[in-house]
């Protein structure tokens, strides 16, 4: 089993690990991932003897005791438990009346209270002041049941162990746009909820052209008033300038690459935008550590592609051995099957290549790879379907009838916040965020240990500088780009987030959107001086190369972070 860093142990202790009984020790980080195999193995058994449940055991043990591959976190803290709750990302709709509304919140509780994600889009309610008809009185909007659905939140930790966490969207013809673009512009108002508006391309095409934008009634389909469509946007970019909220949910080319459209639409993404779901679907995540299959400095595609077969197995036998918050969940979930396997340490991976991040040669090996791993995901989902049958929903799927598949959908880029600390790597497809930094835990505010990054560490110590000042320098400001000691090869493979102009981070999104059926989730950065036009014309280019989201995060904004660059000039060495 792979050596797990401080860190990694620290977080595992606080969320992951079991009491082994009353008054008991916790379980050992072995034990967890045993514990974890040993669950998920036991689908093997519905088309299997004990033979292939024990050999499947030991191969899920090893991919994620050597941090090759990791789950969600649902799965590492629940896996085991009776009525277990192993997928992290829900969608689940909210309908126009009283009852919907709190039915639907009950069940979102349910969801949180399991280490679960919810998303939602609130476009159906009706706008604010709007007449309740014989009922008497006056509709109080989408936005005030956002802040319900967010106050509630707050009362469920999710697994008992973190903050609950929300995605909702509101549509921009939506009479109530403007005061949900504003309603994070403080930084306080939300604590539980990313904001993302449904963008289509009409609305895109009337920004571009200068247009008027019609505002309708969800209701009535009835324009009620009409605004310039460049106010909303405005304001739209206003918002993300000030906060980082609302990113962009692009509706129309989600829909075009919806392997179910002939079932409905999609209208709403889980928490962080990786993964677009219909109503009451849920989906089960994963990520391949790519910081693990450099050899000899070179990718060993080889490795990799066994392991990503190995995980898109892992992530169908979830589905199998999973417990749902109720009939509903269960029911979207099973007929499509849909599973996200994504990446990690591609940051890491590029620096053991000698590869700048802003480079058009980390862009190709991106598209390259995620290529390779789209390519073995479809045939071990392929593979799957032979062996234990299509997703049910297959018949009405754009694979039907040339290819049977196990799952309509199999890659997801998700953030990977806290398995990539258990991993001891960066962060999904994220370029490092500093060579030294302090990460808040969102629950208790205290820090985590830090040291400057390793392969950094090793880089000074292998070469002829002044290794005390230059990693004293490192802590104190997490970069290196402005230390004339270095040579530029060196302090351009290891530029940060924010040293890094944002065109790059887009690109970076956009080659790996290429080859995922689900979506990317992924901030660009930007420093502190970034204009509001700076992110509108980010915004803009992420829709003309058919992102289905995007986000940025403008640094030392004054809203809460957690995670900052440097950590001091006090620290030892």
């Amino acid at each position: 089993m792979e050596k797990l860093s401080d860190n990694a142990f620290r977080v595992l202790k606080e969320r992951y690990l079991w009491k082994k009984g009353v008054g008991e020790d916790l379980e050992t980080p072995e034990d967890m991932f045993r514990r974890v195999a040993r669950h998920i193995a036991k689908a093997e058994l519905k088309w299997g003897d004990s033979s292939e449940e024990k050999k499947w055991e030991e191969t899920f043990f090893r991919i994620m005791s050597d941090l090759f591959f990791l789950p969600n976190s649902p799965t590492l803290m629940n896996a085991g438990l009776e009525s277990a709750q192993l997928s992290a990302c829900f969608v689940l709709p909210v309908n126009d009346s009283l009852s919907g509304i709190f039915d639907t919140l009950k069940l979102a509780a349910l969801v949180h209270q399991k280490g679960g994600g919810t998303g939602f889009n609130f476009s159906e309610l009706r706008p604010v002041g709007d007449s309740l008809g014989s009922q008497g009185g006056y509709a109080s909007g989408p936005v005030s049941f956002i802040k319900l659905y967010d106050f509630a939140t707050g009362q469920v930790k999710q697994g008992g162990k973190r903050r609950g966490a929300n995605m909702g969207v509101l549509n921009v013809d939506h009479p109530d746009i403007l005061e949900f673009i504003r309603l994070k512009v403080n930084g306080k108002a939300l604590q539980n909820f990313n904001l993302s508006v449904g963008i289509t391309d009409q609305f895109m095409e009337a920004v571009i052209a200068n247009k008027n934008w019609g505002l309708i009634h969800p209701n009535s389909a009835r324009v009620i008033k009409i605004i310039p469509a460049r106010d909303i946007w405005e304001n739209i970019v206003q918002g993300a300038w000030e906060n980082g909220n609302p990113g962009l949910v692009f509706l129309d080319n989600i829909q075009a690459s919806n392997p179910l459209a002939k079932m409905g639409k999609i209208w709403a993404t889980n928490p962080c935008g990786e993964v677009p779901l219909m109503e009451y679907e849920s989906c089960n995540l994963g990520s391949v550590n790519l910081a693990r299959f450099v050899y000899q400095g070179k990718v060993d595609f080889k490795t990799l592609g066994k392991t990503v077969k190995e995980g898109i197995r892992f992530l169908d036998n979830v589905i199998e051995v999973n417990h749902y918050p109720n009939k509903k969940i269960e029911r979207a979930t099973l007929s499509n099957r849909k599973i996200g396997l994504g990446v990690m340490g591609w940051a890491e991976m590029l620096l053991q290549l000698h590869i700048p991040y802003d480079s058009q040669e980390a862009v190709d090996l991106g598209k390259e790879i995620m290529s390779f791993i789209q390519n073995e995901s479809k045939e071990a989902s392929h593979q799957l379907a032979l062996e234990r049958g299509s997703f049910p929903n297959w018949d009405k799927s754009i694979y039907h009838p040339a290819k049977p598949m196990r799952n309509a959908t199999v890659n997801s880029i998700a953030p990977t916040g806290t398995i990539s600390i258990l991993a001891n790597t960066s962060s999904s497809i994220e370029p490092l965020f500093a060579l030294a930094f302090q990460r808040r835990r969102v629950l208790s505010g205290e820090p985590l240990d830090t040291e400057v990054h390793p392969l950094f560490a090793k880089a000074i110590a292998e070469g002829a500088f002044p290794q005390q000042e230059i990693l004293e320098e490192v802590r104190a400001t997490g970069q290196c780009g402005h230390i004339a000691a270095l040579p530029y090869e060196l302090r351009s493979v290891f530029k940060t987030a924010l040293e890094i102009d944002p065109k790059w981070h887009l690109q970076h999104q956009i080659a790996f959107q290429q080859f995922t059926d689900n979506a990317v989730s992924k901030t660009v950065n930007l420093p502190s001086s970034a204009s509001p036009e700076d992110i509108g014309r980010i915004y803009l280019e992420a829709w003309r190369h058919k992102a289905k989201g995007v986000t940025v995060f403008r640094n030392n904004a004054g809203n809460e972070q957690v995670i900052y660059q440097g950590i001091g000039r006090a620290c030892k060495v």
